[in-house]
Formats: C-alpha cells, structure tokens, sequence
C-alpha cells in the first residue's frame, strides 16, 4: 500500500512553497512560448500593461495580473502558444516629479543643479532600482509571464520604435507644430494631458461684475484684465437691441476699455445672465470662440502662475494673492453687484498638486481629424479609431463601453504631445536657424540643435503591442504574436491609452492592436468605498498574500468580479478562501489515503458514470465561461463544486462505499479521478495548491501541472 506523503500530512502553508514553485515554474522554461511542447491550437498573446517602473504592487496591479494570468494559464494548458509579454512604464513625469524630490530632500538641490545629462543618470538608476521591485512583486502572485521578453518603454528597442512613429506621422503631416491652448501644469512646469488632470472640489466666491450694460458672473476676476469681448445668443431677447460686431466702451479693473457684441449659439441662455466675458487666452471654450470668430488673444498669467504687465498694477502678484485685491478695486468703482459662496471642481495636476492654468503655447501635436493616404484609402486618425469598434474587429467587455468610446471620438481634439521635462522620449527634432530637421537620426554637421521637450508618456505606451514584438523590424514575434488576442486593463484608461493603441496601431501596421477589450473596475473596500489613505481602508495585496496565500488573495479578487464593475474586497473575503485552499489540501489528503490501495483505475460503475458525466457538464460549462472571458462565473462555479459537490456530496458518500468495500475500486477510481480534473481546472485560478498537490496525484509520465491538458 502507497503510504500518504508526509508533506500532505501537515497543514497547506503558502508560504512555504510558493516562492519554490515558482523558481521551478521559471527553471522549466514554459512561461517562454518557445519551449511549449503542445502549440496545436496556434497563438494566443496577451501584452501586460506595464505597471509604473517606480511603483509598488497595489491592489488595481493584483486585479489586473489576477485576471490576465488566470486567462493565460487556461489558454497553455488548452494547447495554445500562449505568450504574456512583460514590461514596465517609464511614467516620465512622475518619475521625473518622485526624483526631484528625492534629490531636493537628500541634496537640497534641483535638476538644474545638475545639468540634463547627470539628472537623467540619476533617474534612469533609481528606475533600475525600482523596476526590480515591480518584477519581483509582479512574480509574487503567480504572473507566468515570459521575462525572456521583458519590455521597458524607453529602453533601446522602444526608443527606436518611438522615433520611428514620429518620423513617419511627421511625413504624413500628422505630427505639426503649433500655438494652441494646452493644459499647463505652473508647478511642474510642463504640459499635461487630460489623464492627469484631476479635479478637486473648491469652496470659493462667484462673483457678479457690472461690465457696462451688462451684468458677468466668474469666479476667476483675476483672468478678466483682457476681456474685451461680451458673448450672448443672437436669440436671447433680453439682448435683441445690441449687435454682432457693435463697440461700446465700458468701465473696467483698470479703466475704460472698448468691448465687441458676440453672438453665438453656443451660449446658454438659461444660465446666469445669459451673457459673459471671455478669456481666449486661459479657457479652452473661449480659446475656440475667439479662434472662430478671429478675435484677439492676449495673455494675462504666466508660467509661473503670476499676473503680466496687462494686470497694471497688479503686475507681478501670484492669482491668489491678487483676486481679493481686484475685487476690491471694482467695488470701490461701483462695479460688483454681488458675491454668493460657490463650491466647484478645480484642475490640478495630479502629480504635482498645481493648479492648471490654460494657456496657449507653441507644442507638438498629432492632427486626428487631417486626411491622409493610409495603405491606398484617404482617411484621418479618427476614422481609423472608430472603424476599428465599429466594424467589430475590436470587441469591448462590457458592451456598454462601446458607446463611451464613440462618444469620446467624436469629441476628440488634436492631441499635445510635448512635454517639458527632461525624462522621456526626446522629441527627434532638430533646429539651425529657420530649417527644421525630423528623423530617426541626428542631422549631419555643425549648429544643429534638438527640440528641448520631450514626448508624452503614451506616445511610447501607444505603440505597446507591437514595439514589444520588435517593430519596426519585421520580427517573428511580430508575425506569429500580432495581433494580440486580449488587452485586459482598468476602464479608467480607455480614452487615454486604449483608444491611442487603437490610433497608433491601425495607422503603423494596418492592424488592430488587440482582438478583444476586457476592462475591469476600481477595487473598493468591503463597504464599496474607494480606497484612500486617509480613510485608512487600503488593503495592500503583498500583506494579503502573505497572511493568507496568493492562492486566497486571487480567489477574491476573481470570484463575482465582473468586468466593468467595480470589486468591493474586505480580509475576510481572502480569508475565506484560505478556508477554501485548506479545504483542497484537506480533501486531496482524504482522497488519496482512501485510494492508497488502488492499484490501477477501474471502470466506473453506473451510479459513478453519472457523477462523473455530471462533473463533465460542469467542466464545460466552465470552459465557455473561461473562454468568454467570464472568470468570475467560472471562478464561482468550480468553488462551489469542489466544496459542496465533490467534498460534502461525494467524498461523504463514497467514503462509505470504500469502507463497506461496495463497488470500493469504482469509488476510488472517481475519487481520484475528480481531484486530478478539478486540479487542473482550478490551476489557472489557484496555481500554487494545485501545483504542489499535482506532485502527488499526477501519473509518472505526466509534466508539471502548468502544461498539462485541459
């Protein structure tokens, strides 16, 4: 008789095999599709989303490797060559912002004190010190990801890619240089893209200024030196006897101005007083109305967030400082009709905490809606975006998103690029006098000198699926792997990066970037709340793991999470399914003493038959679940037959039969049988337990349970 290992006889500790398991895992070189022995089913890829290279594992990084690995362990052991490409992102201004600090912390100084190319050394080592702790956090929960392949986005190859992306927008006049209005960050001194604008609720002051005839409400008197154009609706009846295009000259902060009637039907009528001042210069709404109606734009704030000459004898003063001062000036004129407390959002830059300030500024852009030549049919960025959904070859889970994604399309405007920092992407531009040079390489000669600024950081993560497949060589990753069968991510991100995937793709290779979309939501603490700091409800997934086994933590983080929602997570859901994993290592120590003395399978009885072609149904069913991308479905229903199925039922019943030797060696034979199936169909959800069990249930001719059939 087979005597029951005496590992099995202890109780399952994770902690004690899973960083063994996983250097075996690694040693087999089977996360590397190349050494797959079974790659019937052709390709399958999945490219992870590259996790900030400064960042720590939080609890959004554990959903996402949760999910994808789940998928990509079903998706090898199906027969698939089963490719998931790790990376990680450069995240120029928050790392530039977290280095700076440092450096003024440790050394009281700046970047500036250094000098571009000292700055950029000590950057690029505190990444390489930080990319490491990513990886290896990413590797604590299991991610089987090929790290032959790693990926950085401002590595040689990705550089290479990214100059090459620009040159060729640059030829196909996608890429134009020019003095638009832009978010511009006066703390961090650079521009910033949407995605890092966040919004933070203000309690402040509306003010109601008399502006000649009329009555204005803002709650920013500090823009209002320059505005000399009052708008209203050419059907707003209050207004009829006033003019397009009419003068009058008013009283204003410093002195009497001459204004200009502009009607346009994009006034609200119902809101205020129906009539308003613009600012052309620091709004992106009056910026468009001025470029409409060719009207002047002049400055009023700096760079720096301060007030310009035009300010007169506010000249100098930071916004802040100045507004009350204003205030008081104009109600000593007789010009404020009242002041009521207001409570609104603000943009701030997420990295920095300044407030963003409009601003019109000589910047790079990709042009979305110009027309071009692409692979013999005229069309712009747009359009390519949009078809890409539209016509199906790009799904969305959920659904619903799709109508989100159109939405934001077709309110797209020409996306900035620049950025003035020194980490990243260097624009590959060069000037000498009044000629400007564009390509993949310097320019030849004397006096040239490059653009200072530096490429957005998803200009480099747009092009993710297939520069990390080598382009723009004609690789063989790039021809078996693209394109990429799922992107799994947040649904946070997918005007900002999904959609520009999507863009850069399409134009570049004439390929979509991905099959299918799975977005997945915001983890929330047990009572559906966001997790913050100062609630003090973050729940961090490495303590988690720890205290009760990756195995525990993926099992929360997959059951009943649906994409698109968001996952409310407490530690006693992980804890339950520490119950869970003890639950397997209990019932596989069960199963295999009570079928110590079977010497080889038998045929299955009747009755056994029926449980077993009941277990079957079941296992398909989970695979179209898995196959659909329903893990939370799937996750759910091997639980609950593996707990009050197979143990409560089964094992209960047929312990009986063994111990009453009726139809012992049919019981045994599906006893063992169960636990072998539901082993491998937990393995993508559970791989550690399963793993380590395999060990004592697999045949002699059977490999490690990560490449064993589905």
């Amino acid at each position: 008789m087979k005597q029951v290992p005496e590992q099995l006889l202890k109780p399952y500790n994770s902690q004690e095999v899973e960083t063994s398991l996983y250097s075996m895992w690694e040693d087999s070189g089977y996360f590397n599709p190349d050494n797959l022995k079974r790659t019937e089913k052709g390709p399958y890829t999945i490219i992870l989303p590259p996790p900030n290279a400064t960042g720590v594992l939080h609890s959004g990084h554990a959903v996402m490797l949760a999910i994808q690995d789940a998928i990509i362990r079903f998706k090898r052991m199906q027969g698939y060559k089963t490719l998931w490409l790790p990376g990680t992102d450069h995240a120029a201004i928050a790392t530039q912002s977290v280095v700076e600090k440092k450096l003024q912390k440790e050394e009281g100084k700046s970047r500036h004190d250094y000098g571009r190319e000292e700055f950029l050394k000590r950057v690029n080592d505190f990444v390489v010190a930080s990319q490491n702790t990513i990886i290896s956090q990413c590797k604590s929960v299991g991610s089987s990801l090929d790290w032959s392949r790693l990926a950085f986005t401002i590595d040689e190859e990705r550089n290479l890619a990214v100059r090459t992306m620009f040159k060729k927008m640059y030829d196909d006049g996608l890429i134009i240089q020019g003095n638009r209005i832009v978010n511009w960050d006066p703390k961090g001194q650079t521009v910033i893209s949407d995605d890092e604008v966040e919004y933070v609720e203000e309690k402040t002051k509306f003010y109601y200024f008399k502006y000649g005839p009329f009555t204005i409400g803002t709650a920013r008197p500090e823009t209002k030196f320059g505005d000399k154009y009052v708008v209203m609706h050419p059907e707003d009846a209050r207004y009829k006897e006033y003019e397009h295009g009419q003068k009058l000259t008013v009283e204003w902060i410093n002195g009497p101005i001459e204004a200009t009637i502009i009607k346009d039907a994009s006034i609200d009528m119902e809101f205020g007083t129906g009539v308003m001042t613009i600012t052309p210069w620091h709004s992106m709404v009056d910026f468009e109305l001025a470029q409409k109606y060719k009207l002047d734009f002049e400055q009023i704030i700096d760079k720096y967030g301060k007030l310009l000459p035009v300010a007169g004898e506010f000249a100098g003063m930071k916004i802040k400082d100045a507004r009350e001062k204003i205030v008081e000036k104009l109600q000593a004129k007789g010009l404020v009709e009242k002041i009521e407390d207001y409570t609104h959002n603000i943009a701030t830059a997420s990295r920095s905490g300044g407030i963003i300030e409009p601003q019109i500024m000589k910047q790079w852009f990709v042009a979305v809606d110009k027309e071009f030549t692409h692979f013999g049919t005229i069309t712009t960025l747009k359009q390519l975006m949009k078809k890409a959904v539209e016509f199906q070859s790009v799904t969305i889970l959920p659904d619903r998103f799709e109508k989100v994604y159109f939405h934001w399309i077709d309110n797209l405007h020409d996306w900035c690029i620049s950025r003035q920092i020194w980490y990243g992407h260097r624009i590959p531009v060069w000037y000498k006098g009044n000629e400007i040079y564009c390509d993949i390489n310097p320019p030849q000669g004397e006096g040239w000198v490059q653009d200072e600024d530096t490429l957005d950081t998803w200009f480099s993560s747009g092009m993710w699926t297939f520069s990390t497949l080598g382009w723009p060589e004609k690789t063989q990753d790039l021809a078996t792997f693209h394109p990429t069968d799922l992107l799994e991510t947040g649904h946070d991100i997918l005007f900002f990066w999904v959609a520009r995937m999507i863009m850069m793709s399409t134009y570049a290779l004439n390929q979509v970037p991905f099959k299918s979309v799975y977005l997945h939501g915001l983890v929330r603490d047990a009572q559906g709340r966001k997790m913050s700091k100062s609630l003090g409800n973050t729940l961090d997934p490495r303590d988690l793991s720890a205290k009760y086994g990756t195995d525990a933590l993926r099992m929360a983080l997959l059951v009943g999470n649906g994409p698109g929602n968001d996952l409310k997570l407490g530690e006693d859901k992980v804890k339950a399914y520490k119950n869970f994993a003890n639950k397997i290592w209990n019932a596989s120590r069960f199963v295999l003493e009570k079928t110590a003395d079977l010497t080889s399978p038998a045929s299955l009885s009747q009755e056994d038959q029926a449980l077993y072609d009941a277990w079957k149904a079941t296992k398909e069913d989970i695979t179209g679940d898995i196959e659909h991308y329903r893990l939370h479905l799937a996750s759910e229903k091997l639980y609950n037959y593996f707990w009050k199925t197979f143990c409560d039922v089964i094992i209960e019943s047929h312990k009986v039969r063994i111990a009453n030797n009726t139809d012992k060696e049919s019981a045994q034979t599906l006893l063992l049988t169960l636990l072998r199936e539901q082993l491998i169909a937990l393995h993508p959800f559970m791989p550690f337990i399963t793993e380590e069990l395999w060990k004592y249930v697999k045949n002699s001719d059977d490999d490690l349970l990560i490449v064993s059939a589905w």
